[in-house]
């Protein structure tokens, strides 16, 4: 029988931490429009702040039974270069992809058999990469839903559009015994979690006080937005004051701008607009200053990051901590639900921060410090990587995403300069370590475009690119690559990137077949120690290749030897990356040699190193190898659940076993070994079972398959 289950399965679609007020006419259209007979293409439309992500979030959310392939979540607003939109889609659905062609050909070809929901939200300032990239993957995907929010449409033929209006605002000379209008329940609901030590008393909705909310809430037009970042004044200001300055002051500006746009009333995106504004006003001058500062992060940042990118002039270094803090008060900057040490800016806010440092004549300069922090957070990753801390390092690695992309855009404005070539080789090494190939030939092609210098710099972006290569089966051009770093090593003349860049000649040689050679080339001159910067790292992978070089051409004895020396290596220094493939490698002489209870415990062990890393490519070679572990003497339906698992993991790179046929073959081979012991039908369902879990619900259930609540565990 089918197991009952309640496994979210694919997807990123977050918690939503806060109640939604109203929106009922939004929800409803939505769920019609998510149905098998809704349009492919919705678009919520709105100004800034009217709530349209939260309504996406929950429309998706309560439709999400009927996407057996996910609801993805694509967060824009941080997004600022050309070309980039493909790689964040990727990044948000962990697609990991391997092959050469394009990201948009990647997506195409994962997507074109699946029934998915992909939300992308705020695309207004990437209107036509956004158009372009849904025209081409609703083309390609029959299955692919688009959920869009924007404050204009896309444009496409086809398109569905709701307009989003503000929340519902009671009239004036309304009695105030009725119930509460959608917008002065968002006021009162905010008001409750701002500081509950008001500046007159703590807030109690009475008869008078409902009159002064009802009033905020028409001067800010309903807007959730400008009505949450004015309720958190509450925690400075009465009611009273609050209400006078919103209902007079406010209403003045309003005024200005009518006056100067034709005596015509107020759009709402004035509102918003002007309530930031006030909001402005009310901060301190460094408050404010900081605020405009802050604008050139995208994504989140930590208190750190803020204080070394935002401090100087008039606000010190340790002032920074205080005043964003103050800010957080305030809302104008929100604190990360998962790590308290992370703040983001909502995207109005940012913009509005944005404008002002361009007017105070700051932009460049502070753009350029958040370049160079994160120059040198590249710079100390790189130097720090064979080493214990790789994990915590990759961790950091995906946490500062967005400002890592930024601040390579940034560096890759002069392409030919040492800047441009450190941050794109430092940066191109981490995120192909890290499982982001994608991105690291994204500013590794650019920058070898150009001519450089012999230098450091050179060697780790050529390492790099060829590395990038190689995870792509692009064998050629690792070759070119790897001649070139090989080239640029000895015209520098460092002994350890020498030595790094036969991880790519022998690497080519060993996968060409060539494996003699290879094994020549991997351990020539050993050094008498290895460093904790990527050279170390690299040393270690030739360790690696000569254990596979010796595996591929059968020689069982010193392929388990090599690997062994590899693991030795790997621990010494405490990195994880190599570790977790001579694991796998030890798995697999295990099974070979019929000791199934040491394969299983160590192809255990890779999954745990190759996860901590995001090594996708990694994953799914060691779930493949469990499958065949557990086929050959194990668990039948287990075997069945984990090539499932296993399947779904290589669709995210993109080329099923790296097209190599004797894997394909091999997979083949264990398919029909299992239906014969199991039948069609039970090998059916418990391979569909596997495919059915998400990313992380199949590597819990691969680790320990009897853990509760685990997805296929007795009783799930």
């Amino acid at each position: 029988m089918p197991r009952k289950t309640d496994v979210r399965g694919p997807g990123n679609l977050p918690p939503d931490p806060r109640d939604l007020i109203g929106r009922d006419h939004e929800l409803s259209w939505l769920a019609q429009e998510l149905t098998e007979d809704g349009g492919r293409l919705l678009t919520l439309l709105g100004v800034g702040g009217v709530g349209k992500t939260r309504i996406a979030l929950r429309a998706a959310e309560q439709a999400r039974q009927a996407y057996p392939d996910g609801v993805w979540v694509v967060e824009l607003s941080w997004l600022r270069a050309q070309g980039q939109l493909p790689l964040a889609v990727m990044e948000a659905v962990r697609l990991a992809d391997q092959s050469t062609g394009s990201a948009i050909e990647a997506l195409s070809v994962w997507a074109q058999d699946k029934r998915l929901l992909l939300v992308l939200d705020s695309c207004e300032h990437l209107l036509a990469d956004c158009a372009a990239l849904a025209a081409d993957l609703l083309s390609a995907a029959p299955g692919l839903r688009i959920l869009a929010t924007s404050r204009e449409r896309l444009g496409l033929v086809g398109e569905r559009v709701l307009a989003v209006d503000p929340l519902p605002v009671a009239a004036e000379g309304t009695p105030s015994g009725g119930e509460l209008s959608d917008a002065e329940a968002l006021f009162v609901r905010r008001a409750a979690t701002a500081d509950s030590a008001f500046s007159s008393g703590s807030f109690v909705l009475d008869d008078g006080s409902r009159h002064q909310v009802a009033a905020i809430c028409r001067a800010l037009d309903g807007i959730p937005l400008a009505i949450e970042l004015a309720a958190a004044r509450l925690a400075s200001y009465s009611l009273d004051k609050l209400h006078d300055l919103l209902t007079d002051r406010l209403r003045s500006r309003f005024d200005v701008l009518a006056t100067e746009r034709g005596g015509e009333g107020p759009p709402r995106h004035w509102t918003l607009r002007t309530t930031i504004g006030w909001s402005h006003e009310l901060c301190a001058p460094l408050e404010r200053l900081l605020w405009a500062r802050l604008s050139v992060f995208a994504g989140t940042f930590t208190r750190g990051a803020a204080t070394w990118v935002c401090a100087g002039g008039p606000l010190p270094a340790e002032r920074v901590a205080d005043v964003l803090l103050r800010l957080h008060e305030q809302s104008i900057v929100l604190r990360h639900p998962a790590d308290p040490d992370r703040f983001r800016l909502l995207d109005t806010v940012r913009e509005y921060g944005a404008e002002w440092l361009r007017g105070l004549g700051e932009e460049e300069d502070v753009r350029r410090r958040h370049r160079e922090h994160y120059r040198r957070f590249a710079r100390e990753a790189c130097s720090d990587w064979n080493s214990s801390r790789q994990v915590a390092w990759c961790e950091r690695v995906f946490a500062e995403q967005a400002n890592l992309r930024a601040a390579v855009e940034c560096a890759l404005e002069e392409p030919g300069g040492r800047v441009a070539l450190e941050m794109a080789g430092s940066v191109g090494f981490l995120w192909r370590n890290c499982g982001m190939p994608r991105d690291a030939q994204w500013c590794l092609d650019r920058v070898l475009a150009v001519a450089h210098e012999p230098g450091p710099e050179l060697v780790l972006a050529l390492w790099a690119r060829g590395a990038v290569a190689m995870n792509q089966g692009d064998l050629d051009v690792m070759r070119g690559w790897g001649v070139q770093c090989a080239e640029a090593a000895r015209e520098f003349g460092d002994p350890g990137m020498i030595r790094a860049s036969a991880y790519l000649t022998g690497g080519y040689l060993a996968l060409v077949g060539r494996l003699p050679e290879a094994v020549d080339v991997l351990a020539a001159d050993p050094p008498p120690s290895v460093g904790m910067d990527w050279r170390g790292a690299a040393l270690v992978m030739n360790s690696l290749g000569v254990a596979y070089s010796h595996l591929y051409a059968g020689d069982h004895e010193k392929a388990r030897a090599a690997a062994r020396a590899t693991l030795a290596g790997s621990e010494r220094c405490g990195e994880r990356w190599a570790r977790a493939f001579a694991d796998a490698m030890i798995a697999q002489l295990d099974a070979a040699q019929g000791d199934f209870e040491a394969a299983r415990r160590n192809c255990r062990a890779a999954l745990t190193g190759h996860r901590l890393l995001h090594n996708t490519l990694g994953l799914a070679f060691t779930l493949d190898v469990l499958a065949e572990a557990e086929t050959t003497a194990g668990d039948g339906r287990f075997a069945a659940r984990v090539q499932g698992v296993s399947e779904r993991i290589w669709e995210l790179l993109g080329r099923s076993q790296m097209n190599s046929p004797q894997q394909i073959a091999a997979r083949r081979a264990r398919e029909r070994t299992l239906r014969d012991r199991l039948g069609d039908e039970t090998y059916e369902q418990a391979y569909a079972d596997g495919a059915a879990m998400s990313y992380d619900e199949g590597l819990d259930y691969a680790l320990n398959p009897d853990a509760p609540g685990v997805p296929g565990a007795p009783g799930a």
